[in-house]
């Protein structure tokens, strides 16, 4: 049986060790949550903010509201049948999401208490397709790497791009492609897409994202060629980003592709700029993001594939306009398989 219920201070299944919380630096920025109270088709206990790394394409009229009927999915035995005994035992999937993600991807629905998206209703359809129950925990984009190694949640689903440096730390069940793309006011004398369009321009980005790493190198780029670099700007909410955006003390924000097209639907003053993969200079995927050995990304690919081929995963795709990023296979990503 399989159903949605408040996640209240379970303890971790998985012992903290010093070891295990020393991430990257390029992985961590803050270790603090604010923890606002909320109830939901998921609910949760913990804060957030807006930095993801991937996205989709979004436009048209997005069902907001709270009471939207749940995509739900059927038990896959197989699938099952690979899960760890522990995770098997406790009957139980533990998800973290980025708890002010922006839409469509993991957000507070039009009833300011219900948490809705893409990354909640895939994580929820592969815990039916599990047979475990779905159980929603709340964090920020800055500490879900701490959170997860912690043993605070089983997964994360935050909109997670795989690259090198995380997989060091954590295994990935890949379920959707990754791009990203500029929002900018309607009308500018400019267009942003590459290094060279941004020189001597202000760019607010996500903190510790994949997309302040490309910003970075392409500031790199155009120091190298003698050019005026970007100057990038970290906002701590998208309201605070917009906000400046639309005051004109930001030329630009990059961000993930679903959730500036939702934006810019909504909104006649803002349009895209371009769109790159999240991966630049090469390519990647959003996945799943486990602690790394946990024993869950193959079963978790399984339960993927599985709706994959029984179109339960398409339905989620088209609810979030998100079709255009669908996968045609999940795999497990590694170290030692990336």
């Amino acid at each position: 049986m399989t159903r949605s219920r408040l996640l209240s201070g379970l303890p971790s299944r998985r012992a903290v060790t010093a070891a295990g919380l020393l991430l990257p630096v390029g992985l961590l920025a803050a270790c603090s949550d604010p923890v606002p109270t909320a109830s939901a088709g998921g609910t949760a206990s913990d804060g957030g903010s807006g930095a993801s790394d991937g996205g989709g394409s979004g436009a048209g009229p997005i069902d907001t509201s709270g009471s939207q009927e749940l995509i739900r999915a059927s038990a896959d035995a197989e699938a099952a049948a690979l899960l760890p005994a522990e995770i098997a035992e406790s009957g139980v999937l533990r998800v973290g999401i980025n708890g002010t993600s922006a839409a469509p991807l993991s957000f507070l629905a039009d009833d300011n208490q219900t948490y809705i998206g893409s990354e909640i209703d895939i994580a929820r359809i592969v815990a039916d397709k599990l047979g475990l129950e779905f159980e929603l925990k709340l964090t920020t984009w800055e500490n879900w790497p701490l959170k997860l190694e912690a043993g605070e949640f089983d997964v994360v689903h935050a909109n997670i791009g795989i690259n090198a440096e995380r997989l060091q730390k954590f295994d990935f069940a890949s379920y959707r492609a990754a791009y990203m793309s500029f929002l900018a006011k309607k009308g500018a004398d400019f267009w942003l897409e590459d290094a060279d369009s941004l020189s001597g321009r202000i760019i607010a980005v996500g903190n510790a994202t994949n997309q302040e790493r490309i910003l970075t190198d392409w500031n790199a780029e155009l120091e190298a060629a003698g050019k005026e670099p970007a100057e990038l700007k970290n906002y701590s909410t998208d309201a605070d980003t917009l906000l400046a955006l639309g005051s004109g003390r930001v030329d630009g924000y990059l961000s993930p592709f679903a959730s500036l097209s939702f934006v810019a639907s909504r909104r006649d003053d803002m349009e895209l700029q371009g769109k790159i993969n999240a991966g630049w200079p090469d390519e990647t995927l959003v996945a799943g993001t486990f602690p790394t050995g946990s024993g869950l990304a193959e079963p978790y690919a399984a339960a993927l594939n599985a709706l994959i081929e029984d179109g339960t995963y398409a339905q989620v795709l088209e609810r979030w306009q998100l079709t255009e990023e669908a996968v045609t296979t999940s795999r497990a990503h590694t170290q030692e398989n990336p």
